[in-house]
Parts: C-alpha cells; structure tokens; sequence
C-alpha cells in the first residue's frame, strides 16, 4: 500500500540530538534545564520580544494569560469563532463566558466589522470582555492595524493566538508580538514541534514572571514546599525544548519549503472551480497548512474528496468547525461579519486543508495534485 502522506507531521532537522544528548549528558532530564532557558531566549530573539515562558501546550499559555488577566466567574472573553478548540476551552477553565467573532473573507482572520458589533452589544449589555483572543489562523496574521485600535478604544487587552503562525510576519513585524501576550503551540502538527509544547511570550516581564509562578506549581520561595496560590503543573521538559531549540534553527527552512508547495498547488490547481485562502499583501503568512475551498457550484463536497484522497492513504481535512457550531459553545454569543451570514461557516461547509509538511517529497506531492485532477476529470465525464 501507498506510504501514508499526512497532513503535516514532525519533521525532524538533524540537530535536535545535539541538545538531547546534552541533557542526558548533564542529567538534565526533567524538570527545566538548560535547553528550557535557551529555548526560551533563542524564540524570543527569532521573533523580536523581550520574554518568553515555555509550557507544556500553547492552550496551558491562554490559560495563564486568561488568569493574569484576571478572567472569572461571569467574565467574558471575545474569541476568534473559526479556530481549534484549545483557543477557547482555557475560558472555560475559568469559569467565563466565550463570545465569537467571525472571520472576514479578506484574511479568514478575526473581522474587525464582527469585533465592533460585539463590543457595541458588550456596552449596551453591560457585558465588557476581560480579555479579546485573536487568533492568527493556519499561519497567516489577523489585520492587527484595525483589531488593535478597536481593542484600545475599550480598553481591554488582547492575547494573541500565534499557535499556527510562527515565522509568520505583519508588515515585517512576527506574529505572536502583537498582543499584550502571545502564545505558540509545538503540538506534533505544527511547523516546528517539541512533540508536545508551547511557549507564551511578552515584553511585560512582570507578566511572564507571574505566569512562570504559576506554571510551576506556585511554589513560594522558601526551603520547603510552601503555597499560598492556586498552580499548575505547566512547564516543559528539558528534552522537548532541547528538540525545540533543535528544530527552530531549520524553521526559515520549514516555511521555505511549505510556500513552495502552496505555490504548486495554486498552479496545478488553477483551472479547478476552487480558491485557495487568500495571502494578505499585509505580511507572510508561514503556509502552515495549504487550504481551500471549492466553488459554491461544484458537484463535489469537501467530504467526497477527503474520502477519495484516503483511498490513496493521504490524510486530509476540512476546515476548523467553527466554535459557535460546537455543541459545548451553541449557547455562546456569536457576531457576523455580515448582516446575516456567516463566514467562517461558509468556509467549513466548503474548505479542505492539504498536505502541507516540509518533509513531503516531491513524488507524494505529485500523487496528492494528480489524485485531485483525477477526481475533479471524473466529475465532468
């Protein structure tokens, strides 16, 4: 049977070993170590911020953040609606109450039209968020230039959800360094992994060094185990950082690789009734994933070629569910983009994600374009 070619998996550059091997070599195992404070300071440098927290899970980040901010019982917190889940479940953790924002067409990024009507009914209501969760989606940037002043205006504070978007870039600036506090994932699918992982970063050092207190079991600062606040058991191993450290010196590489195979899909694929999610003139995306959508016209379904490409053992996906959609978030408040319609709604009734990963050869790239041909040629018989 055909290799089975994945949406995006680890892709290991060779020099992850070198700092395993130093944290066997030094005992430095778990917990913390060396490879954990260069991660953090090697992250820091690459995206141009002042300090950097390495977790367990880009989710374990949000949580942190959404604590720093002083999110509780009865608060709200304004959440990019097409996202994964560990955007907004840390609301959850605090027992407050997410609200939606739709996405725009220009960007599939959070609406700034969406985010005014919300804050408007926030007003009126007497229901102001405690915090707004901007999410950059499948590594392309939010429009942070028309996000930001709307947050300001109502004084409230912005995490931003980098999980999908390291390396990417918002008129040369990197994502993650937009929000009050921003937050990436190393999950085994993104475009640089420590297996599991993440890391939130921040110029407010207090912040950080409040989250670190917290990610560490909230141990006071005295011989014995003394505690006096509620804490969590956040932090990263020293191994998985030491594949971090590892694998961010290949990550300019990493994006080189999945725009090249993003820009063979768009020109394969550029008489099919389909349009890839469109790059922003704004920034450079990291082209986490390739995605698209088929043409409202089309006979076939973002299902029917999902199952055809696994007949041929390669995985791919629809679109992120959007949260409203969610059965735990159905009772959420929800603001459109438009009047009426939703567009992150469109976008999961129509939108495929590709395989995207740096590892992927050239012939399972070729057998991915050629099987879609193949079941577009099908259709018009």
């Amino acid at each position: 049977m055909q290799e089975r070619i994945f949406l995006s998996p680890p892709h290991m550059s060779g020099n992850e070993m070198k700092y395993i091997q130093e944290a066997f070599d030094s005992n430095w195992i778990a917990p913390l170590g060396t490879n954990v404070d260069k991660f953090e300071e090697e992250l820091c440098e690459y995206i141009g911020i002042d300090h950097g927290l390495a977790l367990s899970s880009g989710t374990a980040g949000i949580h942190l953040a959404l604590k720093y901010f002083n999110v509780g019982p009865g608060d709200y917190v304004f959440c990019s609606d097409l996202t994964f889940a560990g955007s907004c479940n840390p609301i959850l953790y605090q027992y407050a109450q997410p609200v939606y924002i739709d996405s725009e067409p220009e960007t599939w990024n959070m609406s700034p039209i969406a985010l005014e009507k919300a804050f408007e009914w926030a007003k009126k209501e007497n229901k102001m968020p405690k915090a707004v969760i901007i999410v950059d989606l499948y590594g392309q940037s939010a429009d942070y230039d028309l996000l930001l002043p709307i947050c300001e205006h109502y004084g409230v504070p912005v995490i931003e959800d980098a999980a999908e978007a390291l390396g990417a870039t918002y008129k040369g600036k990197k994502c993650g360094t937009f929000g009050h506090v921003g937050i990436f994932s190393f999950n085994g699918n993104k475009i640089i992994t420590t297996s599991g992982g993440g890391m939130v970063v921040s110029n407010d050092e207090e912040a950080i060094k409040k989250m670190r207190f917290w990610a560490t079991q909230s141990r006071e600062p005295a011989k014995h185990y003394e505690h006096k606040e509620v804490g969590y058991n956040y932090r990263i191993s020293n191994i998985s950082a030491g594949i971090g450290r590892g694998q961010l010196q290949a990550l300019d590489g990493f994006i080189d690789t999945r725009k090249y195979i993003f820009a063979q899909y768009e020109d394969k694929f550029k008489e099919l009734p389909l349009r890839f999610m469109p790059i922003s003139e704004l920034g450079s995306p990291n082209y986490w994933l390739s995605v698209l959508t088929l043409n409202e016209d089309v006979v076939l379904t973002p299902e029917s070629i999902i199952n055809e490409l696994e007949l041929k053992n390669i995985e791919s996906r629809p679109l992120w569910k959007p949260m409203h959609l969610q059965p735990i978030f159905i009772d959420a408040p929800m603001f459109y983009h438009y009047e009426t319609e939703c567009v992150g709604n469109y976008l999961f009734q129509y939108g495929i994600c590709l395989p995207s990963g740096s590892s992927m050869t050239h012939d399972q790239q070729s057998l991915v374009l050629n099987t879609i041909n193949e079941i577009f040629i099908s259709v018009k018989k």
